[in-house]
């Protein structure tokens, strides 16, 4: 059982198998939530099932098991949670605050992020196919991250009203992940840091719902030899669960922590014991790493 206010997730999509990058961020989670005394919970990201690999799910969970990355409380599938989306769109429809749009992406594109003349922008859905955009507000947005100290980003303001229910009807990750955040009482959100520039709309929805801040921390990226982030796009292997060990010194260095020293012995158990330990978020590296 937890000792501290601290909850921790990773929240993986189920398009493939686990690789090292996925791990590392796995890891960083893991570890943060584990040497503050906090809760570390399990979330799979099942929003978009045309991208999904049948069976991704049964190997995320053999992979994190065979490297001792044992979670908290049931694991939590947004599969089940669109009678929560739908609540929440509802009441930002209600406040005027999200609107239907038609729009294109090349239909912004052309008209440099302005909606076409004939685009609803309305709380009541029009004929056909639309989306659901929430509408930005002109303000900054800057946060003390975890691992990067002091960050200020561009906001989703103007013309960035975005999605958070798609023309086809899938719920957006932007939306689900704040709600599903919200829902798990997750205090601290450690991911990579690809997703650095969507945090301003987390913070602002966030805001808009009326929900408590969370700390954000961004890791380095993994990348390969071409300078590509590690990822299934990018056709990373999977990861092989029979060297789960290296697996995880390699991810314990590209995170700038030290490995426990030989005499310990290298199973998972001890390996993640001693790393719990000594982990130092000022030693988390500022670059990404080619592995």
């Amino acid at each position: 059982m937890a000792a501290s206010a601290y909850r921790g997730r990773f929240a993986p999509s189920p398009t493939g198998p686990l690789h090292l990058g996925s791990l590392s961020t796995a890891l960083a989670s893991f570890l943060d939530a584990r040497a503050h005394s906090g809760a570390w919970l399990l979330r799979i990201e099942d929003l978009d099932p045309p991208r999904e690999q049948p069976g991704a799910t049964t190997r995320i969970l053999a992979s994190l098991r065979a490297h001792a990355l044992h979670w908290d409380d049931a694991v939590l599938y947004q599969h089940d949670r669109a009678g929560a989306y739908e609540a929440v769109i509802a009441a930002l429809l209600d406040s005027g605050d999200a609107f239907h749009c038609t729009c294109s992406r090349q239909d912004l594109h052309l008209g440099q992020g302005a909606h076409a003349a004939a685009c609803p922008q309305s709380r009541t859905p029009p004929a056909g196919d639309c989306a659901i955009r929430l509408r930005a507000r002109d303000t900054s947005y800057g946060f003390a991250d975890l691992f990067l100290g002091e960050v200020e980003l561009p906001s989703p303001v103007g013309t960035d009203d975005f999605v958070i229910r798609r023309r086809d009807g899938l719920y957006a990750y932007q939306l689900a992940v704040v709600i599903d955040d919200a829902f798990q009482g997750i205090t601290h959100v450690v991911r990579g840091r690809d997703l650095l520039e969507s945090t301003p709309h987390q913070v602002f929805l966030r805001g808009l719902l009326g929900l408590a801040p969370v700390s954000y921390g961004h890791i380095p990226l993994l990348l390969n030899a071409h300078g590509q982030k590690l990822s299934k796009q990018n056709h990373a292997p999977p990861l092989d669960d029979t060297r789960a060990p290296q697996n995880l010194l390699l991810c314990l260095e590209a995170l700038g922590q030290a490995p426990p020293p030989p005499a310990l012995g290298g199973d998972c158990a001890t390996i993640l014991a001693w790393a719990i330990a000594h982990w130092r978020r000022d030693a988390v590296p500022a670059r990404d790493r080619v592995v």
